[in-house]
């Protein structure tokens, strides 16, 4: 059982790349009659799916505790092993001595 023609992965692409967001992928699945997990699946398998990037609140990019505690670990000159638990800490305490340290 085919799910797309020749023809509608063809349109599903051009319309894709003409504008890659996630309005585009809504409109194709209600246009084609199909899921919107379907189209990115199809568009993923065609190697144009460009994957959201997650923002935090403030619009950053995410970094996770342990990343900050290797950053701090560098900042200090020492290593990570010697800061072993920290990433247990807050997120704000971190950053805020991620900051101090010289990030």
């Amino acid at each position: 059982m085919i799910n797309y023609t020749d023809t509608e992965t063809e349109y599903m692409i051009m319309q894709y790349i003409k504008n890659p967001t996630v309005e585009t992928v809504e409109e194709l699945a209600e246009e084609l009659k199909k899921s919107k997990k379907s189209i990115i699946g199809k568009l993923s398998r065609e190697g144009v799916y460009l994957r959201a990037i997650y923002k935090s609140k403030s619009g950053q990019e995410p970094i996770t505790k342990v990343e900050m505690v290797s950053n701090i670990a560098d900042n200090l000159g020492i290593e990570v092993e010697d800061l072993s638990g920290l990433e247990k800490s807050p997120k704000a305490a971190l950053k805020a001595l991620e900051l101090a340290t010289g990030a």
